[in-house]
């Protein structure tokens, strides 16, 4: 989990600067020679990709040229339907320095989910992942913690009430889908999920309720930097439509 203590730099949405990309605001969390960390909108591409070669909507390093005019580098993966922070280095050799935080796991970051369900505690979730390209189930873990907890008067098969919970995710190793995998492992689906989650509550949020996209969000991340080898810690506020769920599920502290 994050210490508050560390002597870090602290970013956060106060620090942000907007670009108008095609008509959609892109927040930039933090800004330097080095990097560039934006706070990526759900159902956006970070970069073109074979798996989504059905995705024609411009991808985030698309957009991201016509303002900022160096070629960027992904440090790490965020799903086209999530949320939240991404870093992005302006150089190879930056993008590996980080890279190689990700793979020694020094890099902290927490996620938040909206869960079907109850989760009345903390928590940890180790059952192994599939790679996708090899078909090997490698190691896997993420930590949980359950923060606010709702039931609301509507049916969803096979129940007469529907119950969710905020959580934070802190995942301890990097694989592919492994935030999406384990809340489905531990039935406790992400809510908006439609490869790992519930249909059922899924339908209900979009028809009746009018949420369609996916309750999953990096919050936050923190990491040395690549030159300066200061911490950087650096926090994204939720999407808008978040805050109105909760407003309907009356999931409030």
């Amino acid at each position: 989990m994050f210490n508050a203590s560390i002597s870090s730099l602290n970013y956060g949405s106060q620090h942000l600067n907007h670009l108008s990309l095609r008509h959609m605001q892109i927040e930039i969390l933090y800004e330097d020679d080095d990097l560039v960390v934006i706070n990526k909108p759900n159902n956006m591409l970070v970069h073109a990709s074979y798996y989504a070669r059905n995705i024609k909507e411009p991808s985030l390093l698309a957009r991201l040229k016509e303002s900022i005019p160096v070629k960027l580098y992904p440090v790490h993966r965020l799903d086209y339907k999530t949320s939240g922070v991404i870093v992005l280095a302006k150089s190879s050799a930056g993008a590996a320095e980080i890279q190689e935080q990700f793979a020694s796991n020094t890099i902290k970051k927490r996620y938040m989910a909206l869960v079907r369900g109850r989760i009345k505690e903390s928590g940890t979730v180790e059952t192994p992942v599939k790679n996708p390209d090899t078909g090997v189930y490698k190691e896997a873990k993420t930590n949980f913690n359950a923060l606010l907890y709702t039931e609301v008067d509507i049916p969803v098969k096979p129940y007469p009430k529907s119950r969710y919970s905020w959580v934070e995710l802190f995942p301890q190793t990097g694989r592919m889908h492994q935030l999406r995998k384990h809340m489905n492992k531990i039935s406790h689906p992400i809510i908006g999920d439609h490869k790992y989650g519930n249909r059922h509550h899924n339908k209900m949020f979009a028809e009746e309720l009018g949420f369609a996209n996916m309750f999953l969000h990096a919050a936050a991340i923190e990491f040395e930097h690549p030159v300066s080898n200061e911490v950087i810690s650096i926090s994204a506020s939720k999407p808008v439509f978040w805050n109105e769920a909760f407003a309907v599920l009356n999931l409030t502290s």
